[in-house]
């Protein structure tokens, strides 16, 4: 195939995906025919409202804010909001999230977290469930947990997610999504 017919190939693919990308746009802005609720003007205003901030401090490179107003099925209540520059969360150490990244790498530490947040929040409580494992291995769990700072105990081998921490798990959970 000559250079100029293998131009004329990648010119067609290219305006195929644009004209693909345009109409998949188009869906998902404005008639509701996208796989998403339409975007409507005002919709991301938390995002325009972080831009509006980052432009008053001159942050040039941006910054990512998470928030969020959460009530549990026990009843509390949880609001939290925490931002960062991209330049210092970009350059900054990033091994130091391992040890909290692991705890939630187990389906049985996540399991535990989701009852505590429910209102289980004793060990005896977590060992009454079905294929949470001995004692022991809650415990352990646990223990994990306790250590990267997503459980604490209370009173009477209580155990909970500290209120700064709500928040941010459920974010952490909300990436995690496809």
């Amino acid at each position: 195939m000559e250079l100029e017919e293998r131009v004329a190939a990648l010119e067609n693919r290219l305006a195929a995906l644009e004209s693909a990308l345009e109409s998949a746009l188009e869906g998902a802005q404005g008639d509701g025919a996208g796989d998403g609720p339409p975007v409507r003007e005002g919709d991301f205003w938390a995002l325009e409202g972080l831009k509006a901030q980052l432009a008053r401090v001159g942050a040039t490179d941006g910054g990512v804010l998470f928030t969020g107003a959460v009530r549990l099925p026990t009843g509390e209540r949880y609001e939290w909001q925490y931002g960062v520059l991209a330049q210092e969360q970009i350059g900054g150490d990033w091994t130091e999230a391992a040890e909290s990244f692991a705890a939630l790498g187990h389906p049985v530490r996540l399991r535990l977290l989701r009852e505590i947040l429910g209102g289980r929040r004793t060990a005896a409580e977590l060992a009454a469930l079905e294929e949470i494992g001995t004692t022991g291995q809650i415990y352990h769990h646990l223990r994990q947990l306790t250590g990267a700072g997503w459980l604490h105990t209370t009173g009477r081998g209580r155990h909970e997610v500290p209120p700064g921490r709500v928040v941010p798990l459920l974010v952490a959970l909300a990436t995690a999504r496809p």
